[in-house]
């Protein structure tokens, strides 16, 4: 079973001054990653425009083609196959959010798939003129509900037969066409969340599988918080795994080391997932959210998933610090995907593999290629 690293963020922790121990000594955390703990895949989002229109960024590591290509150049220096996630937005993509970039204007679901043929083809062209290999790429992401909305939004009850195949359909096979069509041999992932969930999953892939949509990955988002324990989970994995006969990986997945706001320069970076997020009823856990618990946690993942057959296990950002400057979305990010009421600081850096001072966690040591 094969390790990876999301790790799109990186490039602005560095910039913010971001520095990674282990045992207190410096290290390059990519290098260590890939060297000490068997990491092979890298993961990198890709956003179409991630500014507003006055060239103010959106936050969350302004994943835009600049940023993919350093990071997958640094990858693939390191030893890394690189997986490219198209999220065919301006900013973050879940089942919550699809919105269309800003640039794009169809006027009608014919007009929208000559856009993104475009955009995708041209988007990889310009990836394989910069020599950067592919050995995987994700058409959406956490597309449970569609992606490119409303063109391709699917409606209805979820585990349901929901409404908006027709449309979702073709949007998703073009993704797929184009991308083969620069890059013949990569493989293609299709992601959802909602992974404990059979019946979304079977409606999901029944579809993809009737209109013989060409796929060689089912990815899985697994955050424990919000998809249920190892039981529920691996059930649903064994059955896409058998039902079409698709390698499965586990494309994101975390566990926080600690409940506790994290204080920079006396900015208070409060995490999204803490004490409070449990109290309201909102999330489950699983372990502790201290180091030990990390470390439970991840183990207990590569073993079961080992015994699953799941072919990989991607840590999405270990490298994401609390640091000044540093943020899950600005002002202008949050506009842009209708979600103003939240902070505007890094909401994710105690899921890290490297503690609030920089210094690798136990789960670090947890999450490692094992024989």
């Amino acid at each position: 079973m094969r390790l990876g690293i999301d790790i799109s963020s990186y490039l602005e922790c560095l910039e913010a001054g971001a520095s990674y121990t282990v045992f207190r000594r410096r290290v390059d955390p990519v290098s260590y990653l890939h060297d000490v703990n068997g990491c092979d895949i890298m993961r990198l989002r890709l956003w179409v425009n991630p500014y507003d229109e006055e060239g103010r960024p959106y936050g969350g590591g302004s994943s835009d083609m600049d940023s993919f290509l350093r990071l997958a150049k640094v990858g693939m220096d390191k030893g890394y196959k690189i997986l490219l996630d198209f999220h065919f937005s301006d900013f973050w993509c879940d089942p919550g959010k699809q919105f269309l970039p800003k640039s794009w204007k169809p006027k009608s679901l014919q007009e929208l798939i000559e856009i993104l043929q475009n955009y995708v083809e041209s988007s990889l062209k310009t990836v394989h003129e910069e020599g950067i290999e592919l050995e995987a790429i994700q058409i959406g992401n956490e597309i449970t509900n569609g992606m490119l909305w409303p063109y391709g939004k699917l409606s209805g009850e979820e585990g349901s037969p929901r409404q908006g195949y027709d449309s979702f359909i073709p949007l998703l096979k073009q993704g797929i066409v184009s991308a083969k069509k620069i890059y013949p041999e990569a493989k293609i992932v299709i992601h959802l969340e909602r992974s404990y969930d059979k019946d979304v999953y079977g409606e999901f892939f029944d579809e993809v599988t009737k209109a013989k949509l060409p796929f060689d990955i089912i990815g899985l988002s697994y955050y424990p918080y919000w998809h249920h324990g190892f039981d529920e989970f691996f059930s649903n994995v064994d059955f896409v795994r058998t039902r079409y006969g698709k390698t499965v990986w586990i494309v994101e997945t975390s566990y926080g080391f600690t409940y506790e706001t994290a204080y920079k320069d006396s900015i208070p970076f409060k995490p999204l997932v803490d004490k409070t997020l449990f109290e309201k009823g909102d999330a489950s856990e699983p372990y502790p959210l201290t180091q030990q618990g990390q470390a439970s946690f991840l183990s207990t993942l590569l073993k079961k998933a080992k015994s699953h057959h799941v072919d990989a296990i991607i840590y999405w950002e270990p490298l994401w610090l609390p640091l000044p400057g540093l943020s899950w979305a600005s002002k202008e990010g949050e506009e842009y995907i209708h979600e103003t009421e939240k902070p505007t600081t890094n909401e994710w850096a105690n899921q890290c593999l490297f503690d609030y001072d920089g210094d690798g966690t136990l789960g670090l040591f947890a999450f490692r290629k094992r024989k």
